[in-house]
C-alpha cells in the first residue's frame, strides 16, 4: 500500500504559475505511470499529463506547452508545474500512480484561476 500526499494547489490570477506535488509514503521506484488527472465542476475526468517508464511523456492537448510533469525518486514525489494558468484550468487535481495491477489516488487539491 502507498499514500499520496497531494499538496500546492491554491487561487492564482490568469497567466499565473502554480506546482503541485504529490508526496508518496514509500519509494516510487516500482510506479511505471505516475500521473494527474483533474476534474472540473459539471465535467469529466480528464487526464492533463503522464509519465510512463520514467521517460515517456503525454500532455492533454489543452495543456501541452503549459504544463510539465516530472518526479523525484530520492522524494519519493511527483510534481505538475503549471504556467501561463487559465480560467478553464480551474478543478481538483488528483495524483495517480500505478504498480503492477494497483492503481492509487492522492485524496486531491484545489485549483482555482481567477482574477
Amino acid at each position: 500500500q502507498v499514500q499520496l500526499v497531494e499538496s500546492g494547489g491554491g487561487l492564482v490570477q490568469p497567466g499565473g504559475s502554480l506546482r503541485l506535488s504529490c508526496a508518496a509514503t514509500r519509494s516510487i521506484l516500482s510506479f511505471f505511470f505516475m500521473g494527474w488527472y483533474r476534474l472540473a465542476p459539471g465535467g469529466q475526468r480528464e487526464l492533463v499529463a503522464s509519465m510512463v517508464n520514467n521517460d515517456r511523456t503525454n500532455y492533454a492537448d489543452s495543456v501541452k506547452g503549459r504544463f510539465t510533469i516530472s518526479r523525484d525518486n530520492a522524494k519519493n514525489t511527483v510534481y505538475l508545474q503549471m504556467n501561463s494558468l487559465k480560467p478553464e484550468d480551474t478543478a481538483v487535481y488528483y495524483c495517480n500512480v500505478r504498480e503492477s495491477l494497483r492503481i492509487y489516488w492522492g485524496q486531491g487539491t484545489q485549483v482555482t484561476v481567477s482574477s
